[in-house]
């Protein structure tokens, strides 16, 4: 992680604080109903920054009305019209982003730089694959992790040259391999916090595991500051997921772990359906805590010891187990997700 900490609203990046979670609007910015109501939804689901569009000045005007109703940090996105950034800083937005594949003249890049340190907020120069300036492409035009540090690094120079250091750097790309190997590049180069993420990764499925493989990879060799997960359709899934990536990697605990067994010939209740239901009921809650839901004994009984509730299933009924100390035997299969619910709820409400 970075050396330098940067300041984002209310959170703080690098330096070893925890990593933050971000996601991005896909509400039109100048309504104001629409997008609150999805932020507000982003916040109760864990997001810690949230992005959205800046595509006119209508959207840019409206920042006010928006940040005036949110509690967490909101990011403008800028592409094209630096104007709209100038815009978005009398708005009273936490953060830029600007992106140096659609603005390109260094005189405009200076007057933003001097508006937001006027103003006290970071600028995250987001490279991005998809709008790489041509410049630099390699020889054959194609995208390369070389050619995005390079943008990264070009525009990274600017703003210090205008005495501006508030930087964030992402260089995403939807080839994993090409943005682990910017992000890896960029990390030896600079010491700015890293926002990381794998961009247009796809519908929930592929880009669950694109994101999963790339960030994984990323942070656990120390790399990132604050992540996006990138997926089609509603954001709040993005949260679901990068919250699942950090947890897996011991790196922020926030809600349930599920450890669930796969199925085999051997399990006799239906399982994938009692999983999803208790998953479902106990979506509300953000106290770390392990849950185990096991099929049989086999490995049911291990599982458990090390989860603070656990099931194991046997013919067509269960046993609850509380850390690891059987609490309910013989449950019918049509009570057990009524019986684990209820058991988690009390659990967290006594601890």
């Amino acid at each position: 992680m970075s050396r330098k900490i940067i300041k984002i609203g209310s959170v703080e990046i690098g330096a070893g604080r925890p990593i933050a979670v971000q996601s991005m609007t896909n509400t039109s910015t100048a309504d104001t109903a629409s997008t609150v109501a999805q932020i507000e939804r982003l916040t109760k689901a864990g997001c810690e920054i949230v992005r959205v569009a800046v595509p006119d000045m209508a959207a840019a005007i409206n920042l006010a009305m928006i940040k005036e109703r949110i509690s967490i940090p909101l990011v403008a996105d800028i592409q094209f019209d630096h104007r709209l950034a100038l815009r978005a800083i009398t708005a009273g937005v936490d953060m830029l982003r600007l992106n140096p594949g659609n603005i390109t003249d260094s005189r405009k890049i200076a007057a933003v730089a001097h508006a937001a340190k006027r103003a006290g907020i970071p600028i995250r120069v987001g490279v991005n694959s998809g709008s790489l300036d041509p410049s630099f492409r390699n020889h054959r035009g194609q995208v390369s992790a070389e050619g995005m540090v390079a943008s990264a690094l070009r525009e990274v120079s600017l703003l210090e040259r205008e005495g501006f250091t508030d930087i964030v750097i992402s260089v995403k790309a939807t080839d994993v391999k090409t943005t682990i190997d910017a992000y890896r590049l960029v990390a030896q180069r600079l010491d700015y916090p890293l926002h990381i993420g794998i961009t247009e990764a796809g519908t929930a499925l592929e880009g669950a595991i694109r994101s999963a493989v790339g960030l994984g990879i990323l942070l656990s060799e120390g790399i990132g500051d604050t992540i996006r997960v990138s997926l089609t359709g509603d954001p709040v899934q993005e949260v679901h997921v990068a919250y699942e990536i950090l947890k897996t990697l011991g790196l922020r605990q926030r809600g349930i772990t599920y450890r669930i067994c796969p199925t085999c010939g051997r399990t006799k209740i239906n399982l994938a359906q009692i999983a999803t239901q208790i998953q479902h009921q106990l979506a509300d809650i953000t106290e770390p805590l392990v849950i185990a839901l096991m099929g049989c004994v086999v490995n049911g009984v291990g599982e458990v010891q090390e989860a603070a509730i656990g099931l194991v299933g046997g013919d067509g009924e269960g046993t609850i187990y509380v850390d690891g100390k059987c609490v309910k035997r013989a449950v019918p299969e049509e009570a057990l997700v009524r019986e684990i619910v209820k058991i988690t709820r009390s659990y967290l409400a006594k601890s």
